[in-house]
């Protein structure tokens, strides 16, 4: 057998599609697949979440001045006329940011190179739309969760026969 399974598609279809589904898993924590497509995607899991896990506590945080608007009670920008124009008006805020150490960049570029943004729609317009930071989430909350592991992060469970082409069926989940 080669180093890789090629899924009846070619390179590129088959990019897309391990892309897509490791981003459903790591934001999900599940899905349904074949079984084929899950051992490929679960070997992509698991590097990304051992990169999470290295590089979980590899930051400083660094206190830095912002710029704010300030906002009325009703939550809207405060604008003062400044030579005959409307300007908004800025308060100086002092903020602490964790700042990411050169490995733990590198890692975060790795895992957004491996994965989709997914965006998340909540309502109607463009600017409601959430989006979900998996660095972030690897980072913070699998790092952590899995520290104690040596490996086996996700789990295979066969369901059964796929109707239409009676190809095996599995539930690839997060242990």
């Amino acid at each position: 057998m080669g180093m890789y399974r090629k899924l009846g598609r070619n390179s590129s279809q088959r990019k897309a599609l391990l892309r897509a589904q490791t981003t459903a898993v790591l934001e999900h924590g599940r899905i349904f697949t074949t079984e084929a497509r899950a051992k490929e995607v679960r070997r992509k899991i698991e590097r990304l979440i051992t990169l999470g896990i290295r590089e979980r506590d590899n930051f400083e945080e660094v206190s830095i001045q912002a710029k704010v608007p300030r906002k009325d009670a009703s939550g809207k920008r405060v604008k003062e006329l400044v030579d005959g124009k409307r300007r908004t008006v800025y308060d100086t805020v002092e903020k602490t940011i964790k700042k990411d150490k050169p490995s733990r960049l590198a890692a975060r570029r790795k895992i957004l190179a491996e994965t989709y943004v997914p965006v998340v729609i909540e309502g109607r317009r463009k600017k409601d739309a959430k989006k979900v930071d998996l660095p972030k989430k690897l980072f913070e909350e699998y790092g952590p969760k899995y520290a104690d592991r040596k490996g086996g992060y996700t789990r295979i469970v066969k369901v059964g026969l796929r109707k239409g082409d009676a190809a095996m069926e599995v539930l690839l989940e997060l242990v």
